[in-house]
């Protein structure tokens, strides 16, 4: 399995604004730069964490993004959700869903591995 660019760069910025000692927003191209990304591309990961009420965006000559959600709540799966949406990984072709044993493995491991995004905070990660 894999998770697209969009959300690495959504977790790494996710961890960038976390760590930010001010309460003031923080611009899109600071962000990118401390990337090594584009405005344009990150806008749209930005958006969609917006949507998702992660983040908040402020507009105007000192405007950019900062964190909405409270800090201690926000875990890996909220993020990948905003940014892959929350469709099954895997999806029996071949058999009708409920009659799939194999998708009932796969959905079993699915959900052990979303208990641990679930779990995992980002706030721990900055916080060491």
């Amino acid at each position: 399995m894999k998770f697209s660019k969009a959300t690495d760069y959504a977790l790494h910025t996710m961890l960038f604004l976390m760590t930010e000692a001010s309460d003031k927003p923080t611009g899109v191209q600071q962000l990118a730069e401390k990337q090594g990304v584009s405005p344009t591309y990150l806008s749209k990961i930005l958006t969609k964490l917006v949507k998702a009420g992660l983040i908040e965006s402020a507009s105007g000559a000192n405007g950019g993004y900062r964190i909405k959600a409270k800090k201690e709540e926000v875990s890996f799966l909220d993020v990948i959700h905003a940014i892959e949406g929350t469709t099954s990984l895997f999806q029996c072709y071949l058999h009708d869903e409920e009659e799939c044993v194999i998708r009932k493995v796969m959905v079993e491991a699915e959900e052990a591995m979303e208990q641990q995004l679930r779990n995992q905070k980002i706030i721990e990660l900055a916080l060491k």
